[in-house]
């Protein structure tokens, strides 16, 4: 164990090397000759040299990338894998083949001898362009179809909240409409009583409404039906904000997840594919990764993607992130037309730069004023409960959450999820859970879940003995996605290196179901599945432990495992995780690269 991650790699290369070291000197030192600070006897003594040690963090914004489609040097025309050519939509301007024939002579080796798609479906609508065609292809190129198999998924939908050509182009062309959020905006843009502009969302006064002819969002609250607070705001004269909170809860469908295990969303890992995974494992309650709200007012596809929902997802949201009540009530009000989810989430709590500079994120807790425009906007215009995401604070000695947390349960959000970090301190200590204890207690009786450190049913279990309503489960879930089943069977699991690789698998084939069977998609699955190995190789198997359980920041010795297999997978090589890559999806193409997003520095 005195060694570092580079020599020891070179260890592993060498030993199958002839004439390569058993072992290297470093791993030579027995345990028994170590002093109590775990210097060698004989180098106690001796002045060590300071080692310049160079720390990494964030995210490698500055890595490769490597499209797919730069992996295929010619490309079949879609028209013609949809077996309707003479209605090319490039017409003579077309830049992809047509010639079936001329493709199959440059198209790459096939990966496997059986397709996916095909085995569960019926139909692979990739056709000749799949990586496993020769599972399902005929003579003369011909896609076969397994007509049984076929007609029991007619009709299914199997992923929701796909985004369509004709909403697409409303957004584009900015004709989408946004009634409600219009309404609430013109009520902030009305000047108060004191001459202000903007702040808390009051109506027009009857005198400006003739003026501005503007409708309010609180007149149609005036006469909600089947509420019992609607019968006294009626009477009382004007309507306050506190009003139209108590109506719209009172239209609002309700979110059942006391005591719940919520699988946070997690950015480029939690993708749907991870999620069904985890749902797989007992996760109860799943989160798309966090959208933009102005890229999905654009209508850009890769954005909308974020929103897809699995028909396995039964307690589904989506997380949007924005700086603005204007843009983040119009995104509210437009997903709450065209998607179905069942609650939505504000993240205040990200701390990466490119967000919180533009004024979103953990910044939105030093901004009241928008973060209570945001909040009142949204729940005004949401037929779903609105949540919220936030951390202790923006610096790491000064929390803020109690501060912030009993006004948004003022401005109608239905729960609050704390992550026990500030954005300084990021990963680098533990989560503060007696804090969030605190924050626990000041926000009922709304819900409060709390974030960070889980890696254990013990972990959960001293959890929820301070009083959260539940706990949502992020870097965890990553580490070891059975950690669910963990938590409801209250044991440890020391799951086989060959249980776990059932598990990639099991990845590996929800991605080519999500992402398709043809390069493009086995490409873009190979990538995610890489970036979830730079997480997965930190789990340390429980029959290696000395002691139990693993805790999340704990970082072991480099150790060898009970077979090859849990040996490469404990590996934090990326060429190692690119082996267990090709074992699933076949071998990467000549030019491939890969550096993982997150650097990941603490687990160096």
């Amino acid at each position: 164990f005195l060694t570092s991650k580079e020599q020891f790699h070179a260890y592993l290369r060498a030993k199958g090397e002839p004439g390569g070291q058993s072992e290297p000197p470093s791993k030579r030192v027995k345990s028994e000759d170590l002093g109590q600070d775990g210097e060698s006897q004989e180098d106690a003594g001796a002045e060590k040299e300071p080692v310049e040690r160079k720390r990494a963090r964030g995210q490698n914004k500055s890595r490769p990338c490597m499209k797919p489609n730069h992996y295929e040097q010619s490309r079949l025309c879609p028209s013609v894998t949809q077996g309707c050519a003479e209605k090319c939509y490039f017409g003579p301007r077309c830049r992809f083949l047509h010639d079936v024939g001329e493709y199959m002579a440059a198209k790459p080796a096939d990966l496997g001898h059986s397709c996916v798609l095909f085995e569960t479906f019926g139909k692979c609508i990739y056709g000749v362009t799949c990586r496993f065609a020769q599972a399902h292809l005929g003579d003369s190129y011909q896609n076969i179809v397994n007509t049984d198999l076929a007609k029991q998924w007619e009709g299914k939908l199997l992923v929701r909240n796909n985004l369509s050509k004709d909403l697409q182009q409303q957004l584009r062309k900015r004709k989408f409409s946004f009634k409600k959020a219009d309404e609430y905006l013109c009520g902030l843009a009305k000047p108060h009583r004191d001459g202000r502009k903007g702040g808390k969302a009051t109506g027009c006064s009857a005198e400006e409404e003739e003026v501005s002819n503007c409708t309010t969002p609180q007149e149609g609250l005036r006469d909600s039906p089947e509420c019992p607070e609607a019968s006294s705001v009626k009477t009382a004269g004007p309507v306050t904000d506190e009003d139209i909170i108590k109506l719209r809860s009172c239209e609002k469908k309700k979110l059942e997840i006391q005591g719940k295990l919520y699988l946070a969303p997690l950015t480029t890992c939690g993708n749907l594919p991870f999620r069904r995974i985890c749902k797989r494992f007992g996760a109860d309650v799943t989160c798309g990764e966090m959208a933009v709200c102005t890229n999905l007012l654009q209508g850009q596809s890769s954005e909308w993607a974020l929103l897809k929902r699995h028909h396995t997802e039964d307690i589904f949201g989506v997380q949007l992130e924005g700086a603005f009540p204007d843009t983040m009530t119009k995104c509210a009000e437009l997903l709450n037309q065209t998607i179905e989810v069942d609650f939505v989430d504000i993240n205040v709590g990200c701390p990466i730069d490119l967000v919180y500079k533009k004024g979103g994120g953990c910044a939105l807790m030093t901004r009241s004023n928008k973060f209570e425009q945001i909040v009142r906007g949204m729940n005004s215009v949401l037929d779903v409960p609105l949540t919220v995401k936030i951390r202790t604070g923006v610096q790491e000695k000064i929390n803020v959450a109690h501060k912030i947390i009993p006004k948004i349960r003022e401005w109608g959000a239905s729960m609050v999820t704390l992550h026990g970090r500030s954005r300084e301190q990021r990963y680098t200590r533990g989560a503060d859970w007696d804090y969030i204890a605190e924050c626990a207690k000041i926000a009922s009786p709304m819900p409060l879940f709390g974030n960070g450190d889980i890696l254990s049913y013990e972990d959960a279990n001293r959890a929820m003995q301070m009083g959260v309503s539940g706990i949502m489960i992020a870097r965890g879930a990553l580490i070891k996605p059975w950690l669910f089943t963990e938590i409801k069977e209250q044991r440890h699991w020391d799951i086989s290196s060959r249980e776990r690789f059932d598990i990639l698998k099991d990845f590996t084939n929800y991605g080519l179901e999500h992402w398709g069977s043809d390069t493009q998609g086995v490409e873009k699955t190979r990538k995610f599945l890489l970036e979830w190995l730079s997480f997965l190789c930190r789990y340390i198997p429980v029959g290696l432990l000395e002691c139990l359980p693993q805790k999340i920041n704990e970082r072991p010795p480099y150790y060898m495992g009970r077979d090859y297999l849990e040996t490469l997978m404990a590996s934090q090589n990326v060429d190692d995780w690119i082996k267990i890559s090709e074992m699933l999806l076949g071998p990467v193409p000549t030019s491939f690269t890969f550096l993982p997003k997150h650097k990941a520095n603490s687990y160096r």
